[in-house]
């Protein structure tokens, strides 16, 4: 599919695909949506532990992984990230956004580059604190039982890809989870939230990131 580079309200840019008339992040800011749904509400939230193992559903640019790298590296956090992705971007593509200007740190750079071009389906260590395990495969084919504390829930929303928001898919992600695990989603729509309960979360809909008056917070 053809993905055109825009720039958010934030100052960040995101990818457009005009295909599914769908952008990788909000158009209101994606730096500012990730820091807020994945960072601050989900790895910050999990602040007790001193090692993390985080699942993402999207892969994408990379953003998240991105910053859960930053936040771990200026808070000692050691982090194991394992990120689905069935639909991986190029080098070339990703490259060409401008996260390492905003994130003022050329440190980052190698790092952020090095999860992009490692080999798929085995953990990388990116760094003495940070490990990257990254899926070429959907998320309806993965089967996880109490691995991990954290979700970042990032999947295209439920109007591009219905079929991952479902009692069935979140039933899953319940069972990926240890207790007291935590699952984090920019998605506060009914129906979702519904899923999110009947599955066994306890549901909290908390302050959105700019432009989104709720987010969702799932708590096993």
């Amino acid at each position: 599919m053809k993905k055109e580079i825009v720039k958010t309200s934030d100052g960040s840019n995101t990818l457009f695909v005009p295909e599914l008339d769908e952008t990788y992040h909000s158009t209101h800011g994606a730096l500012q949506e990730s820091l807020h749904v994945f960072v601050k509400e989900g790895l910050q939230f999990r602040s007790e532990l001193k090692e993390v193992s985080i699942l993402e559903v999207g892969f994408g640019t990379g953003l998240n992984a991105l910053l859960s790298f930053i936040e771990a590296d200026k808070t000692n956090k050691e982090i194991q990230y394992t990120s689905l992705e069935a639909f991986p971007l190029d080098w070339e593509v990703v490259e060409r956004l401008n996260y390492m200007n905003l994130v003022q740190s050329q440190a980052y750079a190698e790092p952020f580059k090095k999860m992009h071009t490692c080999e798929w389906e085995s953990y990388l260590e990116i760094s003495s604190f940070f490990c990257l395990r990254k899926l070429k495969v959907k998320l309806q084919e993965v089967h996880f039982e109490n691995e991990f504390d954290l979700i970042y829930f990032d999947a295209f929303a439920p109007r591009v890809q219905p079929d991952l928001w479902t009692e069935e898919i979140f039933a899953s992600m319940y069972k990926a989870l240890k207790p007291k695990g935590v699952l984090v989603t920019y998605c506060a729509k009914g129906t979702v939230k519904r899923a999110l309960k009947a599955v066994g979360f306890e549901l909290q809909s908390i302050p959105g990131p700019p432009g989104k008056r709720e987010m969702s917070r799932a708590i096993k």
